[in-house]
């Protein structure tokens, strides 16, 4: 398996705890004290971080560190967008689109030459 491919599913499982961690508390910790919250985040935060920072080692063998970032932060969206419409039931609104419709472009001018 490429470094890029390997980085990539790193990435995502990364950002399913990621957003769990930074979102999931409003949903399900709502009622129960911030620190508790905080805690709980914390600890969703660790199994983020021993998939992240392997996937950064392991994409910056194949990619200069713009890239990389700028594939992030796209993982981020399209992990986020399904995660805010079926797990914290918002609507689907024009912005999302237009926000990946903005980080396609970046991705084109960061991915070109």
């Amino acid at each position: 398996m490429s470094p890029v491919l390997k980085c990539i599913l790193l990435l995502i499982a990364s950002n399913v705890f990621m957003t769990f961690a930074w979102y999931g508390h409003l949903k399900n910790l709502s009622g129960k004290p911030v620190f508790y919250a905080i805690l709980i985040s914390w600890g969703i935060a660790f199994f983020e971080y021993t998939l992240q920072v392997p996937a950064n080692r392991i994409g910056h063998e194949a990619l200069s560190l713009p890239k990389l970032k700028i594939m992030q932060e796209v993982i981020t969206l399209g992990v986020f967008v399904p995660f805010s419409i079926y797990f914290m039931h918002e609507p689907l609104r024009w912005n999302y689109l237009g926000a990946a419709v903005c980080l396609l472009g970046a991705v084109l001018f960061i991915f070109k030459g």
